[in-house]
């Protein structure tokens, strides 16, 4: 039985999809916190089971008979390390065979605000003693092509993240890599560094964006504090502001790309460019 936890987010739900196309459904445990909104997880076979992070008893219950657990990171940033540490003692009381967890690129060496969190769960798993893979997930490029509306209106992109380049992948690249270590051999005790494969910079990004939505789009440069400024001040929390912020400096400095080649492999195909990724997403 593979138990994949944070099954009704957005990338939980394409390792779910991908996984009922390799293996028997039946195999599945969606682990959700609301089963009730999880009802199309169900109509493909598997079943659904409820998971708190913040409840370990339903820990229990949805680790019950669980030979693998993929951990799919809490969204609740600041409450993330209480939160996997709860998951990682439940699948050892499971007698999981192995935990597969989605870290950060780089977790251990990376400046970003969401780091220490990431390495301080792949700390609490190695220590567990439990077999495991770390994937450590790169930036997304949704997180850039979910956003368009507001460049396409107003004709710029802001950030500050500088000259400096990002690696992104598309979720499904990463739930693609997640699947594969899940239904693969080989992985046990590895820390895969997954980014895609044509790093770019965010002048690159915003003139794709123009090239194909033939309006005019440029990127605009703010200092980090200029940059969190303008995201609060649209409406984000303060927390996300700073995070997203933190990122962009962790561009420039390097961290947010990788050329190990970790994800084209386990995926084994190429990672969605940048091209790909604005096309789909001004459909």
């Amino acid at each position: 039985m593979i138990v994949v936890t944070g099954a009704s987010g957005k990338l939980g739900h394409h390792v779910v999809r991908m996984l009922a196309q390799k293996v028997n459904p039946k195999e599945i445990a969606a682990a959700v916190r609301s089963p009730e909104k999880a009802a199309d997880l169900k109509a493909l076979g598997v079943e659904v089971r409820r998971a708190d992070y913040d409840d370990a008893a339903s820990l229990d219950q949805a680790f019950t008979g669980a030979d693998q657990v993929l951990l799919i990171s809490s969204n609740e940033v600041g409450r993330r390390l209480e939160q996997h540490r709860a998951v990682v003692a439940a699948a050892k009381r499971a007698g999981v065979e192995r935990l597969v967890y989605t870290s950060l690129l780089h977790a251990d060496t990376s400046g970003i605000s969401l780091a220490p969190e990431h390495k301080g769960t792949e700390e609490a798993i190695r220590a567990s003693g439990l077999s495991f893979t770390f994937l450590r997930n790169g930036w997304y490029l949704e997180n850039y092509t979910e956003q368009l509306a507001p460049a396409l209106k107003h004709g710029a992109m802001i950030g500050s993240a500088g000259e400096g380049t990002v690696a992104a992948a598309s979720r499904e690249d990463f739930a693609a890599a997640a699947v594969a270590v899940l239904t693969g051999s080989g992985h046990e005790n590895r820390t895969y560094e997954l980014a895609g494969d044509v790093p770019f910079r965010m002048p690159q990004l915003a003139a794709e964006v123009a090239r194909q939505s033939g309006k005019p789009v440029a990127y605009r440069n703010l200092t980090d504090a200029e940059y969190e400024a303008a995201l609060a001040g649209v409406g984000l929390p303060a927390p996300v502001a700073a995070m997203l912020a933190s990122a962009d400096a962790g561009i420039r400095r390097g961290e947010l790309t990788d050329a190990s080649g970790d994800l084209r492999r386990l995926i084994e195909r190429p990672t969605t460019s940048l091209e790909q990724a604005v096309a789909a997403a001004l459909k």
